[in-house]
């Protein structure tokens, strides 16, 4: 059977019985699954999240692995005792070119400077896309990557697990509900970085491990000697890579007010920073680590869901917001230790949640609200909650592109990412200096104003060097 006849068959999963070449499930018995249910996946990305997303799209042998990609051996040293029939390669490219007929989906679990490149490519060939958060390492690219998805019709998800979780969908009926009112302020923080950050740039660089290919690793961003200080899992501290604080946090945390309130581009962003002291400059004068800690605030417009403007603002690397009077202060707020949190305040009363959405409370005159008398459920729930993410997009891969709704499309996700990316543009904007030396002085501290439709800051033009970055020569989107 041609590869084009099996996915229609995932297209038209209810139709099969008119294909004699495919054996339907039923016929074959409860709880076999026969090999043309299954969807061929290839996982970008083998270490640390990559293979959790590869293991639960696989969920136990559901569906088929097809091809593994890693440019760092060490990293798919554990998946290949698990899944020792898939095949393995370092090159996404050269992976798509042999296995791109037995593939209908692929997992871009990577960092997050490689996730745009990887995501394109597995599109333009018509594959179905699950791509780790944040979306995009940059804003111009967020927004590529939302019009391919819609062009190219192939189903796609953020891995913002919590996007799929009760908490997000308990919230937003009890905010539909009324059950705090119009909200005019958010307040979200978190205790990220847990890895080295507000560090000085490595001084030299050194030979890479033989089990790295390094120029595949760097991808599109500039060239630069390997150094132990990028990897694993350090490149999130360092702007050529990684996105900082918000980039690991901000999709998780900020995803419940988005979808709670409807809201979507920001109107403007400020921001400040801590230790700015520690940071190191290029020529340009550009630093090249993100902060170890920031404040930003972001103004939206009233929404469909709220009318009213909303003004949010993000603490990160041990800030935290002030607890609201309408919140007893022996309460902890957000995650069980206070650590990450949200808070949404209302007209009637406040919302708060923690990671992912999790533990949900209402408190109006400053007693929590019991939730049986919240507005009851009313949204579908998601087959094991966040737990589900994954296979809730290989069943909607399955489906067919348009047959199956999906808690984090790019049409949710792209224009959400580019709004969490705001807040970095703001940080490394707030950076920038005119000058050297002691006379030089900080140009980029004022408010910036921003152009959604044209993804452009009006009135600060060096700030829009961080809308797009440029790629090196061989890298393309």
């Amino acid at each position: 059977m041609s590869n084009e006849s099996r996915r229609d068959f995932l297209r038209k999963a209810g139709l099969a019985a008119a294909s004699f070449y495919i054996v339907p499930r039923h016929v074959l018995g409860k709880g076999y699954i026969a090999p043309s249910d299954k969807l061929n996946i290839m996982g970008v990305g083998g270490g640390g999240k990559g293979y959790s997303d590869i293991m639960s799209s696989y969920n136990k042998g559901a569906e088929n692995i097809v091809a593994i990609v890693d440019v760092d051996d060490r990293q798919i040293a554990r998946i290949k005792g698990d899944l020792p029939k898939a095949n393995y390669y370092r090159d996404f490219r050269a992976a798509l070119d042999k296995e791109g007929s037995n593939v209908d989906a692929v997992i871009v679990s990577t960092p997050d400077h490689t996730h745009a490149t990887i995501a394109m490519e597995a599109m333009r060939r018509k594959k179905h896309v699950y791509v780790q958060k944040p979306l995009t390492h940059d804003i111009y690219e967020a927004r590529i990557l939302g019009e391919k998805a819609r062009e190219m019709q192939v189903v796609t998800q953020m891995g913002n697990q919590g996007s799929s979780g009760d908490g997000v969908r308990k919230m937003m009926e009890w905010f539909d509900g009324g059950a705090i009112g119009k909200v005019k302020e958010v307040l979200v923080w978190t205790n990220r970085p847990v890895w080295p950050q507000g560090i000085a740039y490595p001084a030299a660089g050194s030979p890479a491990p033989a089990e790295v290919d390094w120029d595949l690793w760097l991808g599109p961003s500039k060239y630069r000697e390997y150094n132990p200080a990028f990897l694993p899992f350090k490149w999130r501290g360092w702007w050529d890579y990684g996105t900082g604080a918000l980039g690991d946090m901000g999709c998780h945390l900020l995803d419940p007010p988005f979808k709670v309130l409807g809201i979507r581009d920001a109107i403007d962003v400020e921001c400040s920073v801590g230790s700015v002291f520690l940071q190191d400059w290029t020529p340009e004068h550009i630093p090249q680590g993100c902060p170890p800690s920031s404040m930003v605030t972001l103004h939206y417009g009233p929404s469909k869901k709220n009318n009213s403007p909303v003004k949010l603002t993000w603490f990160d690397g041990g800030l935290r917001a002030p607890h609201p009077d309408g919140i007893p202060s022996t309460d902890v707020i957000g995650d069980a230790d206070g650590t990450n949190g949200v808070i949404l305040i209302g007209s009637k009363g406040i919302m708060t949640c923690g990671t992912y959405g999790m533990n949900p409370k209402v408190y109006r005159n400053g007693v929590r609200v019991d939730e049986s008398e919240l507005p009851k459920a009313s949204i579908a729930r998601v087959k094991g909650g966040d737990g589900g993410h994954n296979t809730q997009w290989v069943e909607a891969c399955k489906a067919g592109f348009g047959n199956m709704e999906v808690s984090s499309p790019f049409d949710y996700a792209a224009p959400f990412t580019e709004s969490v990316l705001m807040g970095n543009l703001a940080i490394r904007s707030y950076l920038l200096r005119d000058g050297e030396g002691r006379n030089a002085k900080y140009i980029g501290r004022q408010k910036l104003e921003w152009d959604a439709k044209n993804m452009r800051i009006t009135n600060f033009e060096a700030a829009n060097q961080f809308v797009k970055r440029e790629y090196r020569k061989g890298w393309t989107l």
